[in-house]
């Protein structure tokens, strides 16, 4: 079994920045990629960056492109979020998955743990 856990989301004013971890734990595992997604109310949970294992393979929604930087440690277990110039339009809470395997993906059924969220809230 695999635990996610995020953390690090709070309220920031537009322009500011912030870093969100999310640290996997409950057993000894390689070979994964992370991504992280995000659902703002009233909205579906949308696709928001991932990377691979070997952290050389990364990729980002159009929206966030430019702004937002993924990133992992695999000797802890964690990947991280960078977030710059955020906008309230980035309000969501942010989910990090774990996809099983050498290869990556946006599509979010294809993710086999999830966390519990973590809310960022961007105010104008």
């Amino acid at each position: 079994q695999v635990q996610l856990v995020e953390s690090g989301g709070k309220l920031v004013q537009a322009g500011g920045s912030l870093r969100i971890s999310c640290a996997a734990s409950g057993r000894t595992f390689t070979n994964y990629a992370m991504g992280w997604f995000r659902q703002a109310p009233g909205k579906e949970r949308e696709f928001v960056a991932v990377i691979a294992w070997s952290g050389r393979i990364t990729y980002y929604t159009d929206s966030v492109r430019g702004r937002f930087t993924i990133s992992r440690d695999n000797g802890k277990n964690t990947v991280y979020l960078q977030m710059n110039s955020l906008k309230p339009g980035d309000t969501a809470i942010y989910y990090c998955g774990l996809h099983w395997g050498s290869g990556w993906t946006l599509d979010s059924d294809e993710y086999d743990y999830w966390g519990q969220g973590t809310q960022v809230t961007v105010s104008s």
